[in-house]
């Protein structure tokens, strides 16, 4: 009797476990899809928000359009030979896409010759401003460079010094398009001119610089190596009041 009545209790905890056994594993499974539909959902609604965010002033979609291309991560140093107020205005705003701190009517900051910047309406302390918009620029693989993959870093850093960028802007450079960069078996890398870059986006400043150095690079991943006349690149000279600003683009 005694071993049947014990039967009996093994049999209900067995029961039990395998209940709770299960319901764990229920858990488990609508936690699992309700994650993935949660994941979906917001990558729909980024998707969306991004859509929103490349139409320009007239309701063109960038990405979707060959003329059209996004200056990504330009963001901007500035180094008085003193410490001033200065207001920084983009030329052409309805072409932005994303900015930091917000952009409105210009960015109005007080900075310093170490490159510390504060902005004037939150106080908070900045390293650089940062701006992304569409790039109007027609692209054509005409003059440039050929860079393997694998060789990204020693080209970039060689590059970027003949341009003017110091070490600590050629760092945050790399670090940036390094990833997108090494990825591709080559890559087609050209630098826009001065010329280019003001056309698409000029910039004013309520206090003139003295020396304006603007770095966008033009890329495109390749599966193969072409030929094409290398680009010729010079290096400006950095004195009194200078203005740094280093950004990219794919052309697609």
């Amino acid at each position: 009797m005694q071993e049947k009545n014990k039967e009996a209790k093994d049999t209900k905890k067995n029961f039990k476990v395998k209940v709770w056994v299960l319901l764990v594993i229920g858990i488990v499974v609508l936690g699992v899809i309700g994650f993935v539909i949660w994941e979906r959902v917001e990558e729909a609604n980024c998707k969306n928000t991004n859509t929103n965010n490349n139409r320009n002033n007239s309701g063109v979609i960038a990405p979707n359009n060959p003329n059209f291309m996004i200056d990504a991560k330009p963001i901007i140093y500035l180094y008085p030979e003193e410490e001033i107020n200065v207001t920084v205005k983009l030329g052409k705003p309805e072409n932005i896409t994303c900015s930091y701190p917000n952009y409105e009517n210009g960015w109005e900051v007080i900075a310093r010759p170490n490159g510390t910047l504060t902005d004037i309406e939150t106080g908070r302390n900045l390293y650089a401003l940062y701006w992304e918009g569409i790039d109007t620029n027609k692209s054509e693989i005409t003059e440039g460079f050929i860079v393997k993959g694998s060789e990204t870093i020693k080209f970039l850093e060689e590059k970027l010094e003949i341009l003017g960028l110091n070490e600590i802007e050629a760092e945050e450079f790399i670090v940036y398009w390094l990833p997108k960069l090494q990825e591709n078996k080559y890559n087609y890398i050209r630098f826009a001119t001065i010329e280019e870059i003001n056309k698409n986006m000029p910039l004013e400043f309520s206090v003139k610089p003295d020396t304006l150095i603007r770095v966008l690079m033009q890329f495109k991943g390749l599966e193969e190596y072409i030929e094409i006349p290398e680009q010729k690149l010079e290096t400006p000279e950095r004195k009194g009041f200078v203005v740094v600003e280093w950004g990219g683009t794919e052309i697609k």
